[in-house]
């Protein structure tokens, strides 16, 4: 199959045009009237995968590779190391970053691992309105996500509505009225803001709450005439419980 022709499939599936300003999303590396061998979808891209895979693989990755603005290539540094490779081999790359996480991510997540009941949504934010005490929800986190720890702020015994978003979403915490908001990378100055507005939060972790991409993804490309790899991208972070 020719890129554009994937790429066309992509965005009707999770337009691009849906990507925040600042995002980007769409075409990484590549040139779009070139043939693609196979799909090799994964959350991120790293240089292991690149080596194993067949010349003319394109892949399709949650986070854009490319996310500011190069002003030189230092094929010594990331990301320009992981480029100069891809090039070298004809592989392709194509992200769908925020324009998924409102179609397909923070929904599957939601309902489908955590087994929230969704009963609103916007862009970003699943809720649900159903009652938990502190315990047995930070359990129920731990054990969907397969987490061995949880960072909270504000914490609360008794909660009455619940609000996600996968991935850093913190900086949507003025958007939600919610008893406890769960995401990721949540930072210092947020947890203070947090603690003072009297907003619970739960660190589900950036990878741990979006390493699903894959394998939603990889439904929607079934129904194209090429071979589709999951591949699983590996947290960068390790957790070290005990030397």
């Amino acid at each position: 199959m020719k890129l554009q022709e994937i790429y066309n499939h992509l965005d009707k599936i999770s337009p691009f045009e849906l990507q925040e300003k600042w995002d980007n999303s769409g075409l990484i590396v590549g040139d779009m009237m070139r043939e693609v061998s196979q799909i090799v979808v994964s959350l991120d891209i790293d240089f292991t995968m690149i080596e194993e895979a067949k010349e003319g693989t394109l892949f399709v990755v949650h986070h854009p590779l490319i996310f500011d603005k190069l002003s030189q290539l230092d094929f010594a540094k990331y990301p320009s190391n992981l480029l100069e490779k891809m090039i070298q081999k004809n592989h392709s790359c194509i992200a769908l970053h925020t324009n998924f996480d409102q179609t397909h991510l923070n929904k599957y997540v939601f309902e489908k691992i955590l087994g929230f009941k969704m009963q609103s949504q916007s862009s970003f934010l699943c809720v649900n309105t159903e009652k938990w005490n502190y315990k047995a929800l930070l359990q129920h986190i731990k054990e969907k996500l397969d987490l061995p720890t949880l960072r909270v702020v504000g914490k609360k015994e008794n909660i009455s509505s619940i609000a996600l978003c996968t991935g850093a979403g913190a900086s949507l915490m003025d958007n939600v009225e919610v008893d406890c908001f769960l995401t990721g990378d949540i930072k210092y100055h947020d947890a203070m803001k947090a603690m003072s507005e009297d907003l619970m939060m739960i660190d589900i972790g950036h990878y741990e709450s979006e390493k699903f991409f894959a394998e939603i993804l990889f439904e929607e490309l079934k129904v194209l005439p090429i071979l589709a790899i999951i591949s699983n991208s590996k947290n960068p972070f390790q957790y070290e419980t005990g030397f």
